[in-house]
């Protein structure tokens, strides 16, 4: 299995923390020295390990606000 590697470069925001301490956040995250995207998963303590995610360009950010904008509140 082909190890992957990744460098948050910007941490933006916490969404939700669990009891076991593992957070949902919004970062901006380098995969194989690609260029960043902006990542949501879930992360254990310290970033050693990370649940399944989402990962989206600034378009895409942008159209997941817009549509959230439209069904939120």
């Amino acid at each position: 299995m082909t190890d992957i590697k990744f460098e948050i470069v910007e941490e933006l925001a916490v969404i939700s923390e669990n009891p076991k301490g593992w957070r949902k956040e919004l970062n901006l995250v380098s995969w194989n020295n690609a260029a960043p995207k902006y990542d949501l998963r879930d992360w254990a303590p310290n970033h050693e390990k990370m649940g399944k995610g989402v990962t989206m360009t600034k378009d895409e950010l942008n159209s997941l606000r817009a549509a959230l904008g439209s069904i939120a509140g």
